[in-house]
């Protein structure tokens, strides 16, 4: 493992010690949100705030807290500035390692570290941790590639796989006592979670008089096309529409995920963008109400680029916001996407939602 650079996190605890204003900050997945604690100030993210409150009581501290249940690496980079960045963070904890996949690794890698040279390029310098969470009921999660990051960028990380799910497989603890469905953390789970994370810094608060310099940002792990990713709303764009609608109902925060975005009620109903770009993806609704409508996506008006995107959702935890990358590393220029209601024949089906186009 390369040289960890901890001069803005000890930076960040002396600015703490000498009474200064602080905002901690935690960007990730449904772990990071608070999924499965009974209250979120039972939230791994909420007693990790607690500590920097606890130890530092002379200083001012805000928490924003940009986890949202379900989502990965990708959405996040589109996302990044208005659930956290634009509140001008001085302690990150960024978490993906059970939402990217493993199966896309390359991919994951790449709009991750679109996600770490956001948060290291922001105007605020922000001292960055990451935390690599895991499912205890078959021990996987991405860490692996998402570290290999971090180790470029010189980044401290704890990784849960090799502490509390170690510590779970030589029977110091079982697994019901750390998570009630294999991944999320109960109560319990959450302040262990933490616990590992606060130990990290209690060891380098020991240390946070000692003088540094900071190591250089080095250029790009990936071909990091990911690092201005941008999310397309109706905020952003009017598009065509051609049988869809805007959806008017206001937004309610960064966890009222399902606003903002277009609906298409019938077959035939089209929406048309023309965006520059060389990657896009197109993020949707897939409902646990069904039956629910399908639509028919063209690139460029080229029948061999059509996907369908199935508004079906086939598990029952919740609307999913699907993300599918339609073109990645293409060539930048004006693209077409077209988007058009299929026709199934269905009778009172939830709409089709489209949320966003996410751009890079």
């Amino acid at each position: 493992m390369g040289e960890i650079d901890l001069t803005r996190l000890k930076n960040c605890m002396r600015r703490a010690a000498d009474g200064e204003r602080l905002t901690i900050g935690f960007f990730g997945g449904s772990i990071t949100q608070g999924c499965a604690a009974t209250a979120h100030e039972k939230a791994y993210s909420r007693r990790v705030f607690d500590w920097w409150k606890r130890t530092f009581p002379q200083a001012e501290f805000s928490y924003v807290n940009g986890g949202i249940g379900g989502t990965n690496s990708h959405f996040g980079a589109s996302r990044i500035w208005q659930d956290l960045l634009m509140y001008q963070p001085d302690f990150v904890v960024l978490d993906f390692s059970v939402n990217d996949k493993a199966e896309e690794v390359e991919f994951y890698q790449e709009t991750y570290e679109g996600v770490i040279r956001r948060i290291l390029t922001c105007r605020s310098k922000p001292a960055l941790l990451i935390l690599n969470n895991v499912y205890y009921d078959n021990g996987f999660n991405v860490q692996e590639a998402h570290n290999e990051v971090g180790e470029w960028y010189h980044i401290p990380h704890v990784s849960m796989k090799d502490t509390l799910y170690r510590s779970m497989k030589e029977g110091i603890y079982k697994e019901e006592e750390l998570t009630g469905d294999g991944l999320h953390p109960g109560d319990r789970g959450h302040e262990l979670v933490a616990g590992e994370i606060t130990a990290l810094l209690d060891q380098i608060k020991a240390r946070m008089r000692e003088e540094g310099e900071e190591l250089p940002l080095p250029g790009p792990l990936t071909v990091n096309a990911y690092e201005q990713a941008e999310r397309i709303t109706v905020r952003e764009r009017l598009p065509r529409l051609l049988g869809f609608r805007i959806d008017t109902e206001e937004k309610n925060g960064h966890l009222d995920l399902f606003r903002n975005g277009w609906i298409g009620r019938k077959a035939g109903d089209r929406i048309v963008f023309e965006e520059e770009a060389s990657c896009i993806a197109v993020q949707y609704r897939k409902s646990v109400c069904r039956p629910a409508l399908r639509a028919k996506l063209t690139l460029d008006g080229d029948p061999g680029q059509m996907w369908i995107l199935d508004g079906n959702f086939e598990e029952d935890w919740g609307d999913s916001a699907q993300i599918l990358p339609i073109l990645h590393h293409g060539e930048r220029k004006k693209h077409r996407i077209e988007i058009e209601i299929v026709d199934d024949h269905l009778q009172d089906a939830v709409p089709f939602y489209l949320l966003s186009l996410i751009l890079a």
